[in-house]
């Protein structure tokens, strides 16, 4: 199969079917840019409350949950409120690991509840908190559907026999553009940095994705020991990019709002929040895996050591890991569905995203796609150190 037409492939997948629905970002800018919590009304995350075990607090990322813009809910959260009992409120509080994590660690340090009860960080943060014992371990007997976690991911180095943490979606870094600025389309990093998208290319600030994707450029294969050289190799062309003005901004997930505002037309991006903005905008945007490989993350639901509520927590987890439920939340979230069998319920659901390669990998993109490797904590330190400086931080 020829670049082009992989390309085509990729952006039927992200077009999707899903045409019906509006996802919560698009109605908070229609509302004028109120906050989620004032729209929705799901605002509440008081200690009371939660003391009360009957409200289940969720922090997730944008664009994570299936959302019906007619109700403005959730569907499958509602269905969870109504088969347990549990309330549930659900915030878009995470838009970058490291500033969600600043926010809510005073609070882990001195043991004091910080507002929820299911957390959602990337693997590489999700590390740190079970390293700094911020977690608690779950109780397998509350988790039964556990076991329909895909083997390929139920057994982590820093989670073995996933006891603190279960894989939430998978994640695929690449590059994705405005189609009306570049019908032409993006395949390489070459094609990216070009001069022609000078001063409005944005890349993520989730490290391990755009310094990940640089080094493959490079060369390098992330997934297995390289020296720091190379890194810093792949950091100094970031910095000069931003030094000459190339790169715009360094960002989280927000950078969609600039895609959408045509403030940026090119970015190192989330297959995901790119199908999501199709959705909203008329599939004006296109995706694809450079030729050089792109990046394979999880998010994974952990459950704070400061939650008052960790059998609400648990019972939250446990509707999710159902084929069916993850299979509704995949066909509107379009990320890599880590649940066994619900590839099969999808079939039923929409039978085009079943075949999906953005939500249920074939061979050839398993093979494009690299996990970036684990870092020694020296290493964690000196690079995020480089890549802040790279990124205007330092």
């Amino acid at each position: 199969m020829s670049h082009s037409e992989e390309s085509k492939n990729l952006e039927s997948s992200l077009h999707g079917l899903a045409e019906s629905f509006l996802s919560r970002r698009a109605l908070l800018a229609g509302a004028g840019g109120l906050g989620a919590a004032s729209l929705l009304g799901l605002g509440e995350t008081s200690s009371a409350s939660a003391a009360a075990k009957k409200t289940v607090r969720w922090a997730n990322w944008g664009l994570y949950l299936d959302y019906d813009n007619k109700s403005h809910k959730y569907p499958t959260l509602e269905a969870f409120k109504k088969a347990t009992g549990y309330n549930a409120t659900y915030q878009e509080a995470i838009d970058d690991n490291d500033s969600f994590t600043a926010k809510v660690a005073p609070q882990l340090r001195i043991k004091r509840d910080i507002g929820y009860d299911v957390v959602v960080p990337t693997e590489w943060m999700a590390s740190q908190w079970v390293a700094n014992k911020w977690v608690q371990r779950f109780d397998d007997a509350a988790v039964p559907n556990k076991k329909n976690v895909l083997p390929f991911l139920a057994n982590r180095p820093f989670d073995p026999g996933r006891h603190y943490s279960l894989p939430w979606a998978g994640i695929i870094a690449g590059v994705a553009w405005n189609k009306k600025a570049l019908p032409k389309g993006i395949n390489t990093l070459d094609q990216l940095f070009s001069n022609s998208n000078k001063g409005r290319i944005e890349v993520l600030s989730e490290m391990r994705d755009t310094v990940g994707l640089v080094m493959m450029w490079q060369g390098t294969d992330i997934s297995k020991p390289f020296s720091a050289d190379k890194f810093h190799n792949a950091v100094d062309f970031i910095a000069k990019k931003v030094k000459d003005g190339y790169i715009r901004q360094i960002k989280g997930q927000s950078y969609s709002e600039d895609l959408v505002s045509g403030d940026a037309i090119a970015v190192i991006g989330w297959s995901g929040d790119i199908n999501q903005l199709n959705l909203q905008n008329g599939n004006q945007f296109g995706f694809a895996i450079p030729e050089s490989g792109g990046t394979f993350s999880t998010d994974n639901m952990m459950i704070p050591s400061t939650s008052p509520n960790k059998a609400g927590a648990e019972a939250l987890i446990n509707y999710y890991y159902d084929p069916v439920v993850a299979a509704k939340v995949a066909n509107y979230i379009t990320y890599i569905c880590p649940v066994a069998g619900a590839q099969e319920a999808m079939a039923k659901i929409n039978p085009a995203q079943a075949k999906n390669t953005l939500i249920f990998p074939d061979e050839k993109m398993w093979a494009k796609l690299k996990v970036f490797r684990d870092l020694t904590k020296k290493e964690k330190s000196d690079f995020s150190t480089a890549f802040q400086a790279a990124s205007g931080n330092g």
